[in-house]
C-alpha cells in the first residue's frame, strides 16, 4: 500500500492531518498540479466540488497567496475567480502590474464552507490551523518551483502560513520584507522578497469599499516598484 492510500482513512477521521505524503518525489508545477488533485491529506476533501491549485507561469516574477479558494473557484477548479479575484485583477491593474503574468494560489487548496440555513448558497468557513498546517507543504513546493522575485501575501491567514502564528495584516502591510525560509527557519531564506496587504474579499465588506480598494493598490504599487 502506498502512502497515499494509508494517509487517507486518518485524514478522513480527522487524525493525521498533513498532505506531506502525497507529494510526487520529482517533477516540477504540472507534477505537483497532479498529484494535489488526489490530495486527502486533511477532512477539507470530503466537501469539496476539487482540489483548486495554483495557475500561472511556472517562472513568474510575481505570485500572490490568499487563505483558500471560494465558491466559484471551488466549482471551476480555478484560483481567484470569483469576485475577489475579479477586484484583485484590476486592483493589479491600477497599481501597474497588469502586464505582469503572475502566479495566483491559496494557501488551503479545498473551499471550507458551511451551508446557508436555507437554500444551496455555502457560506465560507475560514480554514483553522490544522487545516493549513496540513496543506503548508504545497504552497512550499508551489514557492520553491515558482521562486518568485516578490511574493505577495494577500490577507492575515497568508500572512500566519508563511510567518508564523503572531503575524498581523494592519502591523507589516505594504512593507517589503525578506522572503521566510521554506523549511520553517532551519536554512537561509529564498531569494525575494515579500509584501503583505489585505485580502480582496476584505474591501469588498469594508464599509468605505473606495478607500480600502485604494489601500490595496497602494500596498501593490509597492511590489510594481520592485519589479519594474
Amino acid at each position: 500500500m502506498d502512502a497515499s492510500a494509508s494517509a487517507a482513512p486518518a485524514a478522513a477521521a480527522g487524525q493525521g492531518y498533513d498532505a506531506s505524503p502525497y507529494l510526487p518525489s520529482r517533477g516540477g508545477l504540472a507534477s505537483l498540479r497532479r498529484a494535489a488533485a488526489g490530495c486527502q491529506g486533511c477532512p477539507l476533501f470530503l466537501d469539496a466540488t476539487q482540489t483548486v491549485f495554483g495557475a500561472g507561469p511556472a517562472r513568474a516574477r510575481l505570485m500572490l497567496v490568499g487563505e483558500q479558494p471560494g465558491d466559484q473557484e471551488d466549482v471551476r477548479g480555478e484560483p481567484f475567480v470569483g469576485p475577489a479575484g475579479r477586484l484583485l485583477r484590476r486592483a493589479l491593474d491600477e497599481a501597474g502590474l497588469g502586464d505582469e503574468d503572475a502566479y495566483l494560489t491559496n494557501v488551503v487548496k479545498h473551499f471550507k464552507f458551511t451551508p446557508a440555513p436555507r437554500g444551496k448558497r455555502r457560506i465560507h468557513k475560514a480554514p483553522n490551523l490544522r487545516e493549513m498546517t496540513a496543506c503548508r507543504p504545497w504552497l512550499i513546493e508551489e514557492l520553491r518551483l515558482v521562486d518568485p522575485e516578490v511574493l505577495v501575501v494577500l490577507g492575515g491567514t497568508a500572512g500566519r502560513a508563511l510567518l508564523g502564528s503572531s503575524f498581523r495584516v494592519g502591523e507589516r502591510r505594504g512593507v517589503l520584507l525578506p522572503m521566510p525560509a521554506l523549511d520553517g527557519g532551519e536554512t537561509a531564506p529564498a531569494a525575494g522578497q515579500l509584501l503583505a496587504t489585505v485580502h480582496p474579499s476584505a474591501v469588498l465588506r469594508a464599509d468605505d469599499r473606495e478607500a480600502a480598494f485604494s489601500g490595496l493598490v497602494a500596498d501593490l504599487s509597492v511590489a510594481a516598484a520592485v519589479l519594474e
